[in-house]
């Protein structure tokens, strides 16, 4: 099992930044690919980004590349997202994900993800 905690979250003007960060605690000692979602009421769960276990690949929701940049540090059992040039559009509860795999390919979809933290909200004002 593995915990996941998100902090960064908060309220910024549009064109500002935030840095989402998630710890992971537990059985660390696995490779994971680590992913980050947002969701805003009444609509699906969205991929936003994620990176494999080494870092060399990632990939990123079409809304949010050039926008948003996903780092991580295995020896510290986090990974971070830094978004910049938000939009209102941006606002959502973000969460963190993850799944056992040390491939390079990632995957978008929700449902392959078996951990998730508990969400931060980031609220983009106009």
């Amino acid at each position: 099992q593995v915990q996941l905690v998100e902090s960064g979250g908060g309220l910024v003007q549009a064109g500002g930044s935030l840095r989402l960060s998630c710890a992971a605690s537990g059985h660390t000692d696995k490779a994971y690919v680590m992913g980050w979602f947002r969701q805003i009421p009444g609509k699906e769960r969205e991929f936003v980004g994620a990176m494999s276990w080494s870092g060399s690949s990632v990939n990123y929701a079409l809304s949010v590349r050039g926008r948003f940049t996903i780092s991580r540090d295995n020896a510290k059992s986090t990974v971070s997202m830094q978004m910049n040039n938000l939009r209102p559009e941006d606002t959502a509860v973000y969460y963190c994900a993850a799944y056992v795999s040390s491939a390079e390919t990632l995957s978008s979809t929700r449902q392959v993800y078996d951990y998730w933290g508990q969400g931060t909200q980031v609220t983009v004002s106009s």
